[in-house]
């Protein structure tokens, strides 16, 4: 990738965002981006979102507009999964015969 040019952050991405996207990540957090603010005015090779945080089960938890460096960012290709809920299966009577 020529050195001008960041990598793209689009609507829909799945983002996993460390320290090696921005210093303000010292827990990680998955997002997912709702848009790219490319309105905003910022330093070379950043760039500001507007994204859901996503909770340990895919489900947004958070919407924030958070300021990264896309090359940092980690893309994923699924959310995190969420655990089957388990039912009780009631049982009849059995009959015999």
């Amino acid at each position: 990738m020529p050195i001008d040019q960041q990598p793209q952050v689009r609507s829909g991405d799945l983002l996993h965002l460390t320290r090696a996207a921005s210093p303000q990540f010292a827990r990680p957090i998955i997002v997912r981006v709702i848009r790219a603010l490319t309105d905003r005015h910022t330093y070379h090779g950043w760039l500001w979102i507007d994204a859901y945080q996503l909770g340990p089960h895919g489900d947004a938890i958070a919407r924030r507009e958070l300021y990264l460096m896309p090359s940092g960012a980690q893309r994923l290709t699924s959310p995190p999964s969420r655990p089957t809920a388990r039912r009780t299966v009631r049982r009849g009577p059995v009959r015999v015969g």
